[in-house]
C-alpha cells in the first residue's frame, strides 16, 4: 500500500469520495465520450447528475476544447467501454446466457445493450451504489435489456457465496468483466479474485479485465488525478506493490489469453492517441480476454 494512502481494512464509500467517486469519474467519461458520438451510453449522464457531486457536475457543464485533460480521459474510457462492449457482444453471440459484472459501479450496459433472449446479467457492489444505481434509473423510467440480479457484497468478502445465493449457476458458461478493478484490490485479493473466478467457471467461459505493467503510472502522486476529476488523489486510493502478472497467473489458471495494446485500439477504433510524459507510464497496457479450456 502506498504511504499515503486512504484506504483502510473494510473502508466502504459513497459516490462522491474515495474508490465510489472514480466510478462517478467513469460514468462522467463515458457521458462526454458519449456527447462526441465515440461511445453510447445515454444513462451515464443522468446518473452523474444524481450523484450531485459539483465536481463531477463542472466537468459536464464546462467548455470542452478537445485539448485538456479531462477530454483526454473520455477519449481513453471510449476506447475502454468499446473493448468491453465488444467481449460481451462476441461471449453471447458464443452461446453465453450468464454474465457477470464485477465492481458494477455505475456501469449500465443492462440497462443499454442488446442483450439475447435467455440472458442474466449479475452485477456485484457494495449495497450503497447498487442500491443508489437502481432506485435513480428507476426514477428515469430506464427498464433493463435483459434479467439483471443484483449482489450486493464486497468483493473482498464471500461474494461467490452470495453470487450463488442469486441463482448463479457454476454449471454455466460464464462471461466475466472485471473492468478498471484490479488496480483498487491488493495484490493477494487480485489473485484470489481470479482464483474464485475459475473456480466458479466451467469450460468455455470468457473474462475480460485489464493488464497494467506498472502501476507507478497510478500511484504517481503529483497531483494530476484531480485533473481528471477525482477529488482524492488517485494515489492515495490504489493499491501498490508488487503483484502477479495478470496474463502469466491466468495462463497458470488454465486459462487462454490474447492482449491487445490500448495504443493500438486507439487506431483500430478511429480515436486520436496523444503521446506525452504520461503515456509513456503506461506502456504496455493491454486489455484482455480469455478463454478457460
Amino acid at each position: 500500500m502506498t504511504s499515503n494512502s486512504l484506504r483502510r481494512e473494510g473502508d466502504s464509500w459513497d459516490l462522491a469520495s474515495g474508490v465510489g467517486a472514480t466510478a462517478t469519474a467513469v460514468a462522467a467519461s463515458r457521458a462526454l465520450a458519449t456527447r462526441a458520438g465515440l461511445i453510447d451510453d445515454v444513462w451515464a449522464e443522468p446518473l452523474v447528475r444524481a450523484v450531485g457531486s459539483e465536481h463531477f457536475l463542472n466537468i459536464l457543464d464546462g467548455e470542452p476544447d478537445g485539448e485538456s485533460q479531462v477530454e483526454r480521459m473520455a477519449d481513453g474510457m471510449a476506447v475502454r467501454t468499446k473493448y468491453f462492449d465488444a467481449f460481451l457482444a462476441e461471449a453471447t453471440a458464443a452461446g453465453i446466457r450468464q454474465v457477470v459484472i464485477l465492481a458494477s459501479g455505475l456501469d449500465a450496459r443492462a440497462y443499454r445493450s442488446a442483450w439475447p433472449a435467455g440472458t442474466v446479467v449479475y452485477e456485484i457492489d457494495q449495497a450503497g451504489v447498487i442500491d443508489f444505481k437502481v432506485a435513480t434509473l428507476r426514477a428515469l423510467a430506464a427498464a433493463p435489456t435483459t434479467e439483471v440480479r443484483n449482489v450486493a457484497v464486497d468483493l473482498r468478502d464471500d461474494w461467490p457465496a452470495a453470487l450463488r445465493a442469486n441463482g448463479f449457476d457454476t454449471q454455466r458458461p460464464t462471461g466475466w468483466i472485471a473492468e478498471g478493478l484490479l488496480m483498487y484490490l491488493p495484490a493477494e485479493a487480485q489473485d484470489r479474485l481470479f482464483d474464485h473466478i475459475t473456480a466458479l467457471s466451467p469450460p468455455g467461459s470468457r473474462l475480460a479485465t485489464e493488464f497494467v505493467p506498472c502501476m507507478d503510472a497510478f500511484t504517481s502522486d503529483d497531483g494530476r488525478w484531480k485533473k481528471f476529476g477525482f477529488n482524492d488523489e488517485l494515489a492515495g486510493l490504489v493499491y501498490a506493490g508488487e503483484r502477479s502478472h495478470v496474463i502469466e497467473y491466468l495462463h497458470g489458471l488454465g486459462w487462454n489469453v490474447t492482449g491487445s495494446l490500448v495504443q493500438e485500439l486507439f487506431e483500430a477504433y478511429g480515436i486520436e492517441h496523444h503521446e506525452d510524459e504520461m503515456t509513456e507510464q503506461f506502456q504496455g497496457f493491454q486489455y484482455i480476454s480469455a478463454r478457460l479450456g
